[in-house]
């Protein structure tokens, strides 16, 4: 089966063909930091806008690239939730149309941005195996997830505020390093000591698996309002917040392998590109034994190829739909399983992309 794969949930459009044979055959990326830079942050009426201009020359590109023509694509898989939803409906309307269009077999397949994001490691050429646990850390989402197959997800712990991602952003724009501030932080760090200030590690001291950061952005405020003047402290800072994040994913991330006796780790989302938090994690894997899994850097950021990936499995496993035109500014990965149920059960075809 050849997928068509289409994502808006946010600022980045991408688009991916992948084949269930010879893995992904192409993909392409627009990403719009340098339009909303200048506001500090995403504009949800220009993301729109600019996903309507780039998503069909993207989708040209990423077929010529391939040397496939529209009407050998078998499915069209896209984004419809969470995320922005003037965003969401460009990419749900074109998938549509797209599959009307080439009479596809498999149709279009609407895809949780989140499960694509789970999923993304599975691009790899060593992919982990069900069951696994999944911490997705984005700027929006932060959470631990069992995965014991497609489509049956067991939401273990999410934020109870802030998501790791927004707090590296929020706290960026803090220290006065711009939009997008996660990686500018991360850099920043590098020169800097993180065992020159103190910082919590917030909701280790108690059982469970949520999180929460708004308070650990607080103190983060309040540190460096006392150290404005001070032309070291903003890497200290930058070097203590960073390690505060990770220690704490981390923590959490032990706990819950504890509890589901797991063998394999995958991380997926925007915060899972941080070179930091991968260095970390990878040693605590070696050190207990787990496989950890992390998709390749460009495929952490949201992109096409993983939902071009997530729709051929669901389309394999019998996924159907009608034609009406989804997209869900909310939507809790918990309510996959329930959807699975109603489809007659999701289980996948153990193809990997590689």
């Amino acid at each position: 089966m050849r997928v068509l794969g289409i994502e808006t949930s946010c600022d980045e459009t991408g688009v991916a063909l992948f084949d269930s044979e010879r893995g992904l055959l192409s993909h392409t990326l627009y990403s719009q930091v340098a339009l909303h830079a200048e506001y500090g942050g995403v504009v949800p009426e220009l993301a729109s806008r600019d996903h309507v201009r780039k998503l069909l020359p993207l989708v040209n590109a990423c077929l010529t690239e391939a040397g496939v023509e529209r009407h050998e694509i078998d499915g069209v898989a896209y984004t419809a939730g969470p995320g922005l939803i003037g965003a969401l409906l460009v990419g749900a309307a074109t998938g549509r149309a797209i599959a009307i269009e080439c009479e596809c077999d498999g149709p279009a397949v609407a895809v949780h941005h989140m499960e694509g994001h789970l999923l993304a490691p599975m691009l790899e050429p060593n992919p982990p195996d069900f069951p696994f646990v999944a911490l997705l850390v984005s700027g929006g989402h932060t959470m631990l997830v069992e995965v014991r197959a497609l489509g049956e997800y067991r939401v273990m712990g999410e934020t109870l505020d802030d998501a790791a991602g927004e707090a590296f952003d929020k706290t960026a724009k803090l220290l006065g390093l711009g939009y997008p501030g996660g990686p500018a932080l991360a850099r920043l760090a590098e020169s800097g000591n993180p065992g020159r200030f103190s910082f919590p590690r917030p909701m280790t001291d108690r059982p469970g698996l949520d999180f929460s950061f708004s308070g650990l952005k607080t103190h983060t405020r309040n540190l460096w309002l006392k150290h404005t003047n001070d032309d070291t402290a903003r890497a200290d800072i930058a070097a203590g917040f960073q390690k505060a994040v990770t220690d704490t994913l981390v923590i959490k991330c032990r706990r819950a392998m504890q509890e589901t006796r797991a063998c394999d780790l995958v991380v997926a989302g925007g915060v899972g590109a941080n070179l930091n938090l991968r260095e970390t994690l990878q040693d605590t894997g070696r050190k207990n034994g787990w496989k950890v899994s992390f998709p390749r850097l460009e495929f952490c950021t949201d992109n096409g190829a993983m939902i071009a990936f997530a729709g051929c499995q669901r389309l394999l496993a019998g996924h159907k739909e009608n034609l009406v035109i989804a997209a869900r500014a909310r939507w809790p990965l918990g309510e996959l399983e329930n959807d699975a149920l109603k489809n007659g059960g999701l289980r996948t075809n153990g193809g990997h992309a590689r």
